[in-house]
């Protein structure tokens, strides 16, 4: 089995690369991190959309490219790598994810190609403040085609028109409109923004049959894999950032890289993002072929990228030294993000559980 991208997907990741290096640079991420107004860049997500990359494992008769997962898989490195601040993972990890797997022809028919040409932002409402999700712990229901109830917090909720909300019975498509309301939130992250959303008695329509906290944690499993390829984008960003002002930087004659303290550092970096690639790897395959391991695999991959990000983000910091914990330096970017990534799609003590489970499960059969 080849563990590894094929040449045209290598080509598709390049070119993704250089893209990204021209229409999102450091400026492009401050200039939402430093603006109050601005929940995303505009600019990059229309740049995106004509792309195409918002259709990628969209199928061809919805308007998406059908290509698949794996190569989705790579542009959410790249755009890991990018710290790009727009809804990418809400719209099309989550959203388009879930319409995939338990939309009707005509909900997939009608939502899928807006979302493949950028017209719709898309969030996933699950959580209501209350730690972890529950079916006891869900308060909002439907009555009548009419949802009521509070979400909080969810990621891209301000800025989203269509809505995905998980109720005591199940999973919502709900549209931004008649009985929403939004209140921002002010996060670690405000290059990838948050809300409360309050709904009274806004239009649902039934998003599958399925039990709402097993299609929820269904959605979960696919979406963490793709998550992980933005952590391990995050990682590898960091440690290049690292590596690079390291050799530069100067101290007692030499650069602060041919020190040993620096040395294991960054190799320590290194080890834990090779674990979390070979583990994002495994998690790829088994989205991609929609294997059984894919809960097995999700969690795993999930662990070791939040381990692998939060870690050289961290580590990227006390490299540059006191210059790393000014407003001026990038290392902030990569270390806000490590932070958002770790707590979309629960928290990485959630996942730590979820794979002991899984194991327990696969060992039991």
């Amino acid at each position: 089995m080849n563990f590894d991208y094929s040449d045209d997907q290598k080509m598709l990741k390049d070119e993704a690369r250089k893209f990204l290096a021209a229409k999102c640079d450091a400026k492009v991420v401050r200039g939402v991190l430093d603006n109050a107004d601005r929940a995303y860049d505009e600019a990059l997500w229309k740049g995106v959309a004509e792309q195409g990359w918002l259709g990628v494992a969209i199928p061809e008769e919805f308007g998406g490219l059908g290509m698949g997962h794996v190569e989705l898989c790579g542009l959410a490195e790249e755009l890991g790598r990018a710290c790009a601040p727009i809804p990418f993972a809400s719209t099309v990890y989550f959203v388009a994810e879930a319409l995939m797997k338990f939309g009707s022809q005509e909900q997939k028919a009608k939502w899928l190609p807006r979302i493949a040409a950028g017209e719709v932002i898309g969030a996933f409402a699950t959580a209501e403040g209350k730690g972890p999700v529950t079916a006891r712990s869900i308060g909002t229901s439907v009555s009548d085609g009419k949802l009521s109830g509070e979400k909080i917090p969810v990621t891209d909720g301000d800025v989203a028109d269509l809505i995905v909300v998980l109720a005591k019975d199940g999973l919502y498509l709900v549209e931004k409109g008649e009985g929403v309301s939004a209140e921002v939130l002010t996060t670690l992250d405000p290059t990838r923004s948050a809300a409360k959303l309050i709904f009274s008695g806004a239009p649902a329509e039934r998003l599958g049959s399925e039990d709402g906290i097993a299609a929820m944690q269904a959605v979960f499993d696919r979406a963490a894999v793709l998550l992980a390829f933005e952590q391990v984008g995050g990682a590898d960003k960091s440690l290049e950032m690292a590596k690079e002002y390291a050799l530069s930087r100067h101290a007692f004659g030499r650069a602060i890289a041919g020190y040993q303290a620096i040395k294991h550092k960054l190799a320590d970096i290194y080890v834990k993002n090779e674990v979390a690639r070979s583990n994002a790897y495994f998690g790829a395959w088994a989205l991609n072929t929609d294997a059984g391991d894919l809960p097995l695999a999700a969690a795993t991959a999930r662990v070791a990228a939040s381990e692998a990000f939060w870690f050289a983000s961290k580590e990227n910091i006390q490299t540059h030294g006191g210059i790393g914990f000014t407003w001026e330096a990038d290392p902030q970017l990569y270390y806000r993000r490590s932070r958002q990534l770790s707590l979309v799609a629960g928290a990485p003590a959630t996942w730590r559980e979820r794979l002991v489970s899984q194991l327990e499960m696969k060992n039991a059969a």
